[in-house]
């Protein structure tokens, strides 16, 4: 029987996708995000239970262990998906929001992975998925912070897929490059102002290679092939010629 999956950031986009996916796997889920309408109506179209907890985990992580306990279900697999970006000059950044694309992007992640862990463990089974990104690989101008939150996300998530190797636990980073979603409206890029990165997948696409690779025990995923080669073309580069090239891929168009 498939383990119950935890997604966050489930009412739209990637973490959507991961829990129509993991329901059509057989996995029964747990739906979280902060709209509570989306989740219920996502709830309703999936063929195995969903279970709906409306959280801003940017200020309730440390909350969403005890709310999901008391549905009386065991986790399984947790996919920390929810996350959001910011764009533009730093300076020109709302200190809050960035303050609290901080605390989504990665304290939410630790919170969660604390919380339900230990658990796995003691079952010796299950596993983590952790959206990342393919900005988490190099930094970023004009997308600074966002860029940073994300090389958490995938350090972290490499370190602790080998601290349990063995363990029975697996767990993975998904990296995605460009794919459109709410993501980029929410982070402030519009028609008029849009990035030119290769390889844009969607993201159903993005889920059904993870999954894949998680089937596979991989450590980390970088879905489409145009965007995979892309970052490993780039990789070996000196980090200031890095600089350049992302400082003009993403400086603001005028």
């Amino acid at each position: 029987m498939p383990e119950t999956a935890l997604v966050t950031g489930a009412s739209s986009g990637i973490g959507e996708q991961f829990a129509r996916q993991l329901a059509a796997r057989g996995h029964d889920v747990v739906l979280v995000a902060r709209r509570a309408d989306r989740l219920e109506q996502l709830a309703g179209e999936l063929p195995t239970e969903a279970q709906v907890v409306a959280c801003d985990l940017a200020e309730e992580a440390a909350s969403l262990p005890e709310m999901v306990k008391q549905l009386g279900v065991d986790v399984g697999l947790l996919v920390n998906n929810a996350g959001f970006g910011t764009s533009g000059p730093f300076l020109q950044h709302d200190p809050g929001r960035d303050a609290e694309q901080v605390r989504l992007n990665c304290e939410a992640i630790v919170t969660l992975c604390h919380a339900f862990l230990p658990e796995m463990l003691n079952r010796g089974r299950g596993g983590v998925i952790n959206v990342a990104s393919t900005a988490g690989m190099q930094p970023i101008p004009y997308e600074s912070v966002y860029a940073a939150t994300k090389a958490f996300a995938l350090n972290f998530t490499d370190a602790l897929h080998t601290e349990l190797r063995g363990s029975g636990v697996h767990v993975m980073s998904v990296n995605p490059g460009p794919v459109p979603t709410e993501w980029q409206e929410v982070a402030g890029y519009s028609d008029e102002r849009s990035l030119s990165v290769p390889g844009e997948i969607s993201a159903e696409q993005v889920v059904r290679e993870s999954l894949e690779a998680f089937d596979k025990g991989r450590r980390s995923i970088i879905p489409g092939r145009t965007i995979r080669w892309f970052i490993r073309a780039t990789s070996p580069s000196p980090r200031a010629l890095q600089l350049r090239i992302t400082e003009r891929m993403y400086r603001p168009k005028k």
